[in-house]
């Protein structure tokens, strides 16, 4: 059974048939639990727009979004929005960390947003694997931007989340720093067996992931079958 999958997803802008912009057409995907999957396409491709639906983060004008057996868009506003506070993980390329908050308190912020209990034993294990220990005191500001996006990935893990998504996540980095935080993107998908979906342009960068889903306007045109001997539920 797959963690992710959407059902003939539709995204359309404007109601005149002739200037109707189809900014997703008939999208049907699945992604199985432990994948890492870039989803590639240029500027205009759809790409975000269908990271944006498989988040909760926009309603579709058809199709389903079902993430670890949940229909999205058959909750209410109020019921999605901490369905996705609890089970999906964001990772922007812009960071969005709280400027005043220090690293722990970043990371931990979504899990006392939601009042839930902390697991410290595992969020050790992540700022370990992130290797954030000696900065868990530092505010952003006093932070590279790959340690941003070292922190932006532990914040993301720390609820435990059936899936993260990832937006352009090295878009603001150097090709040194971003080829590290790839690197640590597939390392937590293997040793949390955590499910990683990923937007990209950049094709060196997709070739990270275990496969590879190509869209052009709003069509995925390839990478749509998971590969044999994919992980499953």
């Amino acid at each position: 059974m797959p963690i992710l999958s959407t059902l003939n997803l539709k995204k359309y802008y404007g109601k005149d048939p002739q200037t109707t912009v189809k900014a997703l057409d008939d999208i049907s995907l699945t992604v199985e639990k432990g994948e890492f999957v870039a989803i590639v396409g240029t500027s205009g491709s759809g790409k975000s727009t269908l990271l944006h639906m498989l988040g909760g983060l926009d309603r579709p004008t058809e199709g389903k979004v079902t993430v670890d057996g949940n229909e999205l868009f058959a909750m209410s506003d109020e019921k999605l929005t901490i369905f996705r506070r609890r089970s999906v993980g964001f990772v922007f390329q812009s960071y969005n960390l709280v400027p005043i908050l220090n690293v722990l308190e970043n990371i931990t912020l979504p899990i006392e947003l939601d009042g839930g209990r902390i697991d410290r034993t595992y969020l050790d294990e992540v700022i370990q694997a992130l290797g954030l220990q000696s900065k868990i005191h530092s505010l952003p500001s006093n932070l590279s931007g790959g340690q941003q996006q070292r922190v932006a990935i532990a914040r993301a893990l720390a609820t435990k989340p059936s899936i993260i998504l990832a937006d352009e996540p090295t878009g603001n980095l150097d090709s040194k720093t971003s080829q590290e935080v790839l690197i640590l993107l597939k390392q937590m998908s293997e040793k949390f067996n955590q499910t990683i979906v990923m937007i990209t342009h950049n094709e060196s960068i997709a070739q990270t992931a275990d496969r590879i889903i190509r869209i052009e306007d709003g069509h995925i045109v390839s990478g749509n079958a998971a590969p044999a001997g994919a992980k499953t539920l």
